[in-house]
């Protein structure tokens, strides 16, 4: 009976040794398992991942960012070639991603010092973590959708960068204009029209003289003036105007770019119905002081509103406008004067500033002045209405908000940062006196050759050397002629560099006036009546080719972003008493010299100022702001900078 009790016991013993033995088998191949093959994973993959994306894709892609988009470099080119069909490589773009992604948002969070939202953060790791599609599915993505760009979604303070193919069905941007019905360039446009309207109407008061003062010489005039009022009325205009920039550069860092013409136009607008409701004389230099005032005014936010929405392809064309937008209205006034009384064409003028503010209502505001005002989130949203979702735009933007997150107060590396500056401080360093100078003097060149003092007294000008042509023909065809100049000016900076624009122009523009100085000096002008009125316009058209734009333009790229409104109100100002000293003392020049002696001396000045130009001016062709900033501080570019400095167009 025991035996026979004992066997059931040893085989109940024996099962439960094997069942406990399989169990903890198991559960120890599990645990291992899972603990060797997450720490390989985890170790092993993502290292060597995140090292082949960074260190290969991440170079090859910035390097064609900015010519033609992501370019797969060589060693890329021969992994590829060696994939098979069925497991083709993802795109750079799509490998690029991830790390954009990570960075643009630590950037917001740091700046912001908020932590990291759940919910952010969980898309960031689904895109990184997001496995490589097969060969049929990449086929399909691939043909229903474009280009593989970046889309900003605001999420709260957040700002998150996902890939545009995971937000199938968006039809709009962040600012509810469809996302594909107008290109960057029509939008950079658009907004660059508000204040190319602000300097017709700057252009119109250069001109306005020329047609006024004849009409209040003549013996029926209503309000008669002596010679001596007519030159005050002529200079009241560029009187305030240095007085205007340096007020504009005040109002620029707190109101902005955009809303500070918008208060702008006001008076403008105010000037000149003073002006057409004048009547006696201090009303008349009344309206001339509010307009020139308001001239000076619009004159830095105008350029620096332009250079900080446009692209580094498009802006020298876009900051060209300016210099256009002034002989139009120029041409404006000369046809208007020359038709109509003075007082309905200063009613007309009027309607300029007010066309302004109509399209300067839509636009957005800077998104280097949002960003420098610390709204991140802001700056993103306008600078993706400008400039798109390539990936030059993101690299630009990714630059932009990396240098202002880390200059703020709130963010994790202010403490250990130098102290600011103080502002005295700030205007003697290298990266403002630099383009101060040369700005300051380049706008010296451009005045002294005499071109205001031709558009301001043109009709007497003509009555001297027009060769028996009526005046105001003679006029007319002038303003023609740098209407059509500025034009190609427009082109031309898109396809030259500013420096050799700025030499040519500069040497024929002296040549030109010191030849017309010889003929009317030396020569036999009544033999000859058609060759100094062919010099005259050789010189308009070579004065508007290049000295009359390039410093307008360059004056808005030069400056560092914390000092580019007080630098370009403070080289404008320089530039508008350069211009109220040419005004003032043209009538007593020709006076003193005679035609052919102030022609000469205009020439002289052109002349020797190609010479500095040539040794001094710096070449800001196809380069973004920061890549500016930086040359002229004196910093050495990083590796990026370079490879893009090799790239650049000739």
């Amino acid at each position: 009976m025991q035996g026979g009790a004992g066997a059931p016991d040893a085989r109940r013993v024996q099962q439960g040794v094997q069942q406990g033995v399989q169990q903890g088998v198991q559960q120890g191949v599990q645990q291992g398992v899972e603990q060797c093959v997450q720490q390989g994973v985890q170790q092993g993959v993502q290292q060597g991942v995140e090292q082949c994306v960074q260190q290969g894709v991440q170079q090859g892609v910035e390097q064609g960012v900015q010519h033609g988009g992501p370019q797969t470099p060589p060693e890329a080119q021969s992994r590829q070639q060696q994939v098979p069909a069925d497991n083709p490589a993802p795109r750079p773009e799509d490998l690029k991603q991830p790390q954009l992604s990570r960075n643009l948002q630590q950037v917001l969070e740091q700046e912001q010092g908020v932590p990291k939202d759940a919910k952010v953060r969980g898309k960031v790791q689904q895109l990184d973590q997001k496995p490589a599609p097969d060969s049929a599915t990449m086929g399909k993505e691939h043909q229903a959708t474009p280009k593989h760009e970046v889309q900003p979604l605001v999420l709260g303070d957040k700002v998150d960068v996902v890939p545009a193919a995971t937000k199938a069905g968006k039809e709009k941007d962040d600012l509810g204009a469809p996302a594909k019905k107008f290109s960057p360039f029509v939008r950079q446009a658009f907004v660059a029209a508000g204040p190319v309207m602000a300097t017709v109407s700057s252009g119109m008061t250069t001109g306005y003289s020329a047609v006024l003062l004849p009409q209040l010489l003549h013996p029926n005039s209503t309000i008669p003036i002596t010679s001596n009022q007519a030159s005050w009325i002529a200079s009241m205009a560029p009187l305030p105007m240095a007085l205007g920039c340096l007020l504009a550069g005040l109002l620029l860092d707190r109101l902005g770019r955009r809303r500070s013409q918008l208060v702008i136009c006001v008076p403008f607008t105010v000037g000149w119905v003073l002006l057409a409701v004048a009547n006696d004389l201090p009303a008349i230099l009344g309206g001339r002081f509010l307009t020139g005032l308001c001239v000076g005014l619009v004159g830095p936010p105008s350029m620096i509103y332009i250079g900080e929405t446009a692209s580094p392809a498009h802006r020298g064309l876009l900051l060209a406008a300016i210099s256009l937008a002034v002989a139009v209205g120029i041409l404006v006034a000369h046809v208007l004067g020359s038709l109509l009384h003075w007082r309905l064409t200063a009613w007309l003028c009027a309607t300029a500033p007010i066309a302004c503010v109509a399209l300067l209502c839509p636009s957005p505001e800077s998104p280097v002045w949002l960003a420098a005002k610390g709204n991140l989130a802001e700056a993103t949203r306008a600078f993706r209405w400008l400039r798109g979702f390539d990936d030059a735009a993101t690299l630009e933007l990714h630059g932009l908000l990396s240098k202002h997150a880390v200059d703020q107060p709130t963010h994790p590396t202010a403490a250990a940062k130098a102290p600011t500056l103080p502002l005295w401080r700030q205007l003697l360093q290298r990266s403002f006196i630099k383009p101060f100078l040369i700005i300051t003097i380049f706008f010296f060149i451009m005045q002294f050759s005499g071109v205001n003092a031709v558009a301001f007294y043109t009709v007497s000008i003509m009555k001297d050397v027009g060769g028996g042509l009526d005046e105001y023909v003679a006029t007319i065809i002038l303003d023609v002629v740098r209407v059509l100049m500025s034009c190609v000016a427009c082109v031309l900076l898109r396809r030259t560099g500013r420096r050799p624009l700025a030499v040519l122009s500069a040497a024929v523009t002296g040549m030109s006036l010191l030849g017309l100085g010889a003929v009317l000096g030396f020569g036999d002008p009544a033999r000859y009546p058609w060759l100094p009125t062919s010099l005259l316009v050789l010189y308009i058209t070579a004065v508007s080719l290049g000295l009359v734009p390039l410093p307008w333009v360059m004056a808005g790229e030069v400056f560092p972003a914390n000092l580019r409104g007080l630098g370009g109100g403070a080289t404008s100002a320089f530039a508008f008493i350069y211009f109220f000293s040419v005004v003032k003392t043209g009538p007593e020049l020709f006076a003193a010299l005679t035609p052919a002696g102030a022609f000469a001396a205009y020439g002289a000045v052109a002349l020797g100022g190609s010479i500095f130009l040539l040794a001094f001016l710096p070449e800001t062709k196809n380069r973004t702001l920061q890549e500016i900033e930086e040359e002229m501080a004196g910093r050495h570019p990083g590796r990026l900078l370079r490879r893009k400095a090799e790239l650049a167009e000739p």
